[in-house]
Formats: C-alpha cells, structure tokens, sequence
C-alpha cells in the first residue's frame, strides 16, 4: 500500500487481482483502478514529479499519475521487480531483481535502465533500504542469509554482515544509524552503522516463525511487525519501539 498525502490517494497494490485498486484517503471510497498488472507487488512514490511506481509482472515498473493512477509509462526489466528505492538527491531508482542475480539502476528522467550490479556474495535479494546521505544501499540476501552494503556511486560492495533467514523487510533508522531486518526464520536483527563501511549485529529480537513483513515509522521510531496465523499462534500484529 502507498498513501499519497499530496492528493490524498491511497493506492493498493493487489497481486493476484492484477491490478491496482485507488481508495480516496479521506473516505476509503474506491474511486478508481489500473488493470493488466499482474503480480502487482511494491510501490514507491516520486513526490517531486507526482508519480506512483508499481514494480510487477515478469519485470517492469509502470508510471502512475498520483491523482488518477493514469498510465505514464513503463520501464523494463530482466526479472521481476522485488523492494526499490528512488533516490531524492538525484534521478535514480535502485531496483532488485533477484531471478536476475542483480540490482538494476534506473534513470527515472529516461525511462531506462543504465547499469545492472551483479550481486556475486548473495542472491535472493528481496528487500533494500537506501542511506541516501551516505551513499550506501542496503540490500538483504536470503541465500545465505546477509546483509550486503554497496556504495550508491559504483555498486561496489563495501560490507557484509549477518541478518535474519527468509528477510522480507529492511528498514534504515538515520537517526539512531540502524537497520532493522524482518525475517520469517523468527527474529528482528538490529544491525548498528558504525560507520559507512562498518556494520554489526547488536540485537536479536524473538519474533515467530514466518512473521516477516514489517514497516517502520520514522516519525514515532515505531516498528510494525505482522505476525501470521500459524499453529497456535494468532495473527497480529506486534508494535516495537526503538530506543535511544
């Protein structure tokens, strides 16, 4: 899901329907959808161009006027798209393409793919944060597990470092210099930022089995984690908050 503040859209990425569904933010009513997008998965919004990017299908990114969802265009790719982060300081969109074994960088002003970074320590790669002050993207691999740092400038990996199995979600904290890292092996890893090439596991927070997909809110440094229904464990959802 994407909240659009700017024209109070909120758009609903919906896989299997293949489509994306567009809610009025005030009232919740549906007031429109786009269709013919198959496996719809993540959405990122360009608050400077006003667009809605929804990675889906076989491998491409459409371009969503943030109003109407009116189709502006798409951007191919080798793969299907996972987590993507759109630069702010500049035109770039990093995308994950984990059947590819690559991160493919995006030029939003193009509508075209400029490089493609092998990921030669990990594959898998599903979720990716940015620490855009830094230069670095962050991306978690699930075979084998771990977290590979690469600066933004050259795609050159400068870390490695330990992360739960099965990651889902990743989240950079500036303002405490964290990452946190859901993952369905059934534990939150904290990793500290010691610096731009330094990084290390200072936490391990018990979770359970499959819950893996998270959010987190930066302006009440709250951790949302979605716990699913297995065996004797009831669905919910689980509220962590980040400490000084």
């Amino acid at each position: 899901m994407l909240y659009v503040p700017d024209t109070q859209r909120l758009f609903v990425a919906n896989a299997e329907g293949g489509q994306v569904a567009i809610f009025d933010g005030q009232t919740l009513r549906r007031v429109g959808s786009v269709d013919g997008l198959d496996d719809a998965d993540n959405i990122r919004y360009d608050a400077v161009a006003k667009q809605v990017y929804v990675g889906y299908g076989d491998g491409a990114l459409v371009i969503l006027d943030a109003l109407e969802g009116k189709r502006l265009g798409e951007i191919k790719l080798d793969g299907h798209p996972e987590s993507f982060q759109l630069e702010e300081s500049g035109p770039r969109i990093f995308v994950n393409v984990p059947d590819a074994g690559h991160i493919a960088v995006v030029d939003r002003i193009r509508r075209e793919v400029i490089d493609h970074w092998p990921l030669t320590m990990g594959s898998a790669n599903f979720p990716m944060a940015l620490d855009e002050p830094h230069h670095r993207l962050v991306v978690a691999c699930r075979k084998p597990a771990g977290l590979l740092v690469l600066d933004s400038a050259s795609g050159r990996i400068v870390a490695r470092v330990e992360c739960p199995g099965d990651a889902d979600d990743l989240w950079y904290d500036g303002a405490r210099k964290r990452l946190y890292v859901s993952g369905g092996e059934g534990f939150i890893g904290v990793i500290e930022q010691r610096d731009p090439d330094d990084y290390g596991m200072v936490a391990k927070i018990p979770t359970t089995s499959g819950a893996r997909t998270s959010f987190f809110a930066q302006d009440d440094s709250r951790l949302y984690l979605a716990v699913p229904h297995r065996n004797d464990q009831k669905s919910e959802v689980r509220v962590f908050e980040a400490k000084p």
